[in-house]
């Protein structure tokens, strides 16, 4: 499995013209489309997004999540994301909801409010036991980070921590939570030829938050008890329009155009991107730069230094990434959910259609590398049912020759008891073949009886066994049986009991009837 794992995180390392293959998916190319629930794609775009904390005026960063950076534990977050992404839950508390109301209703119940419609409406997701955990309540602000901060410190220290005391919030409570959402464009103010990085100014970013655009948990929501798998397992859940708005907010600001229209000039130092030098070259400038640097107050001249440092090493890409432009064309990832097992196969069969034509038109760059973490989990499921499988296959087999041995016992008894009567029959005109016919019919009537017995007691038995496993597990009808796996268990039966009587049948048919007259 881990071998696997690692495989799988290899080829996520793999470049992906996802571009070709999206085109190809809202084309509905080899009909994909009739495979898939929803279809998610994925871009390298950070919400930022603000709560204020539970007990100051002060706003929280719950998106991206703050938490384990500040415990200084962002490379484990960083594995858990590139091995898993999102499928079996995350770090990140704010995840994308998928486009396809229908499914996440059968996935979830609605506990209170109502389900977002806009891209600034939210939801809170709780637990099936209709609670949030604590990093969730830290990670939103409702709980002060800076305080988990101070108790992971102290723990690592050896000191004594206090239990953290059970919050109790109300539906309505919840309810009325609020966020701010701020674009990575807004963090920047044109200064003379250069963009200045504003987020440590408290003054500004505290204007910023209060003009920024409001997010509103309307819904609450937990999985459903029919649900084995949910889509979104994080604490709040987002309309795929609230990343199309982010998109568009962002490639529509005035620093995202400057940088996108001067493809040289690194907006944030106004001067051009710094290739191949690693150090601040005064003599490298040109005349205009010069002029410019020229006529800087000391304190913006530092100001200037400061920025140039921190950008020394970027690029036309790298500052595109830092504003959150992207181009809806070109994701970064694309989530396929299939409509069930079958489904998935088949979208596996089609991706390989798809390389193969790839290939075939001599366009290597377009062939897809992709990642199935359910298949991979589910091989190693399958080899371990496998294993116990062949286990009871062999225990089932020993069984049935014992059975059938006792069965060909019972019924070579039965042809000694009833020397006399088999006399009998032949004296008065039956055949070999009629004596063997008549053992042949009762064993074939003791393994009708005793399949239908063996189906109909297993049926019975299967409504208790259901209701057990709903209460333990929350999962119903896991125990059934198909009429047609009824009726070949039974047709097995009857063939093994007909199989085990042939050897008595034939030696009963053998007898000879002067000397079965004669037996007592």
């Amino acid at each position: 499995m881990i071998n696997n794992l690692i495989k799988m995180l290899s080829a996520q390392t793999n470049s992906n013209n996802l571009e070709e293959f999206k085109k190809f998916i809202e084309e509905n190319g080899l009909n994909i489309g009739d495979h898939t629930n929803a279809v998610q794609y994925k871009y390298n775009l950070d919400l930022n997004i603000y709560n204020n904390n539970a007990n100051s005026e002060k706003y929280v960063k719950t998106s991206p999540n703050q938490i384990l950076k500040n415990l200084g534990m962002e490379q484990m977050q960083e594995m858990q994301t590139k091995m898993y992404g999102n499928t079996f839950g995350s770090y990140e508390i704010w995840e994308e909801m998928l486009d396809n109301e229908e499914l996440l209703k059968t996935q979830y119940d609605l506990l209170a409010g109502e389900w977002p419609k806009e891209f600034n409406e939210v939801v809170l997701i709780v637990d099936e036991d209709t609670k949030l955990s604590d990093y969730t309540l830290y990670s939103l602000g409702l709980l002060d980070p800076e305080e988990l901060t101070e108790k992971y410190k102290a723990v690592m220290k050896g000191e004594k921590v206090e239990e953290i005391p059970k919050q109790t919030y109300t539906y309505d409570e919840l309810l009325n939570l609020k966020f701010k959402l701020v674009l990575n464009t807004d963090y920047y103010v044109k200064d003379g030829k250069y963009w200045k990085d504003m987020s440590e100014d408290e003054e500004y970013m505290k204007k910023l938050l209060e003009e920024a655009e409001e997010l509103k948990v309307i819904g609450i929501i937990k999985k459903n008890e029919e649900s084995l798998i949910a889509a979104v397992t994080g604490g709040i859940g987002y309309k795929p329009e609230l990343k199309e708005y982010v998109i568009n907010k962002v490639n529509e600001s005035e620093i995202a155009k400057e940088q996108k229209q001067n493809e040289k000039i690194n907006v944030f130092t106004g001067l051009e991107f710094n290739e191949k030098q690693k150090e601040f070259d005064y003599n490298s400038l040109s005349n205009e730069e010069k002029a410019y640097i020229s006529r800087l107050s000391q304190a913006e001249l530092a100001e200037l230094m400061k920025t140039y440092a921190e950008n020394n090493e970027a690029t036309y890409e790298t500052n595109l990434t830092k504003l959150g432009v992207v181009n809806e064309e070109e994701p970064s990832g694309i989530n396929l959910y299939p409509i069930n097992f079958e489904s998935k196969e088949k979208i596996a069969d089609i991706i390989e259609q798809y390389n193969q034509k790839q290939r075939d038109e001599g366009k290597e760059e377009n062939v897809i590398t992709y990642s199935d973490l359910v298949g991979t989990m589910m091989n190693s499921v399958t080899a371990i049912i496998d294993v116990i499988s062949y286990v009871l296959i062999a225990f089932v087999s020993v069984s049935l020759v014992v059975s059938s041995i006792m069965i060909g016992i019972i019924t070579y008894i039965s042809v000694l008891e009833r020397i006399k009567e088999i006399g009998i029959l032949r004296s008065i005109g039956a055949s070999k073949k009629d004596i063997s016919r008549v053992f042949n019919a009762e064993t074939l009537i003791v393994g009708l009886v005793a399949g239908v017995l063996g189906i109909g007691i297993t049926m019975i038995i299967c409504i208790p066994a259901n209701i057990i496993i709903k209460s333990v597990a929350g999962v119903s009808n896991i125990a059934s049986l198909p009429i047609i796996g009824g009726l070949i268990l039974i047709a097995i039966s009857i063939i093994l009991t007909v199989i085990a009587g042939l050897i008595p049948a034939k030696l009963a048919a053998k007898k000879d009837p002067v000397e079965a007259l004669r037996t007592e």
